[in-house]
């Protein structure tokens, strides 16, 4: 591209305050800017009170009122086979076989991100950027994947399997901003979607109660069975009608008679649909075995490292060393409800060094680099 031309970026655009913010700001930059959304799901119908804020028609409409706004092209591109295949098909079988899973992070993996690069490259783009609040930092001229700089907001998290091929060509203009500042940016830009509340739930789950359980129902027909509900006693307390219910860590909703006691649930056994309750110290874990294991280019075990085991946990220290099944977090201090499909996510300071999902069984698999 001849060094006259600006630059071209796709911009991942949800109609939401924080991507329409950080299509403003390449535009600023002098980027020539292409907006892409992409179709993932449809809801049922109902009020939109119903579902979370993302992907909805009207969300659709409102990015492309921005690109209109400030001057470039948008297109909408429809993936709802994908992402069936590659997210909501793994979060039901997850929740079936009695884990806890991370979608957004297996939806950014395999079909955000990988669809936005395959059409970037199809449209002559170099960039791709998202409003994700995280950073990329270079070190020696080395991409590595960085924390945002609004830790109530940081989103590195999810994206921590980006191979470094992706960090090289990743834009993420609010990893240096605060929500609080990007919200007023968009009120003062008087960019559609401005005054829209934050995404609080999954995109293709329901916001009313029992939701989850609902979605899952409604997409295992035929796999959901019943089962006990055992205290630590080793005495069957109550039963349930499906261990996709429960996660761990829970204690509300359990609907069993506890004779005062404060139960939680402590482990979940999808081979005899059994829900297993103790009390609160039970929950207490010193390790973790993780799979699908993903270290950051040049990253190797064993490592010293802050360890987050789930997106709303800061993190605990911890040694993680290598394991045929891909690695195993031993924590300096005991961390509570380490939970199985979740994912573990390695931290030195703000850098991210990699991660992976955590496991509930004896599946192998090898260490990969990102």
């Amino acid at each position: 591209m001849s060094a006259a031309m600006p630059r071209r970026v796709v911009v991942a655009m949800s109609g939401g305050v924080d991507s329409s913010v950080a299509a403003a700001r390449l535009v600023d930059q002098g980027f020539f800017v292409v907006g892409v959304t992409l179709h993932l799901w449809d809801y049922a119908e109902g009020s939109a009170d119903d579902h979370g804020r993302c992907c909805a028609p009207e969300d659709r409409y409102d990015a492309q009122r921005v690109a209109d706004a400030l001057g470039f092209p948008h297109y909408t591109f429809d993936r709802r086979d994908l992402f069936v295949r590659e997210v909501v098909g793994p979060f039901v079988e997850a929740y079936v076989n009695g884990q806890t899973p991370s979608p957004c992070t297996l939806c950014n993996r395999s079909v955000k991100l990988a669809e936005l690069f395959r059409l970037a490259d199809a449209l002559g783009a170099d960039k791709v950027a998202t409003g994700h609040y995280a950073r990329v930092v270079r070190d020696n001229g080395r991409p590595r994947l960085a924390a945002g700089a609004d830790a109530a907001k940081d989103q590195s998290y999810f994206l921590y399997a980006s191979p470094v091929e992706w960090l090289d060509r990743l834009v993420f203009p609010l990893g240096d901003s605060t929500k609080q500042d990007v919200r007023a940016e968009a009120r003062a830009r008087g960019l559609a979607g401005a005054n829209k509340g934050e995404s609080q739930e999954l995109c293709f789950i329901g916001t009313k109660p029992h939701a989850y359980s609902q979605f899952v129902e409604d997409h295992a027909t035929g796999r959901i069975r019943p089962g006990p509900i055992v205290d630590d006693n080793g005495t069957v307390v109550g039963e349930h009608q499906g261990i996709h219910r429960f996660t761990v860590g829970q204690r509300r909703g359990l609907q069993v008679a506890s004779q005062g006691r404060r139960l939680f649930v402590t482990r979940i056994d999808s081979a005899t649909a059994s829900v297993h309750l103790g009390p609160g110290d039970a929950l207490n874990g010193t390790s973790a075995e993780v799979i699908d294991l993903c270290l950051a280019a040049g990253v190797s075990l064993p490592l010293r490292a802050r360890v987050r085991v789930r997106y709303r946990h800061e993190g605990d220290l911890a040694t993680v060393v290598g394991s045929p099944r891909g690695a195993r977090v031993m924590f300096d201090n005991p961390v509570r409800a380490v939970t199985s499909g979740q994912t573990a996510v390695f931290y030195d300071g703000d850098r991210v060094l990699g991660g992976g999902t955590i496991a509930a069984g004896p599946a192998m698999s090898t260490a990969a680099s990102c």
